[in-house]
């Protein structure tokens, strides 16, 4: 069991290596029931769900 919760999606800067450039960011938390769910895969999950999010052409595939 585990509920995952998102907010409000902001502009926020973010460095890129070179300069700081504007991106929208989505916070996003995950609680899981560890008597249920390994929290290993509660966290590998919380990641892949960020990286669908950060590239929406995933999402397509």
């Amino acid at each position: 069991m585990a509920i995952l919760g998102l907010s409000k999606g902001q502009m926020k800067p973010v460095w890129d290596g070179k300069q700081f450039v504007p991106r929208l960011t989505l916070p996003l938390s995950l609680t899981a029931d560890h008597r249920v769910i390994d929290g290993a895969a509660a966290a590998r999950f919380n990641a892949f769900l960020a990286q669908v999010l950060a590239d929406y052409r995933r999402i397509l595939l």
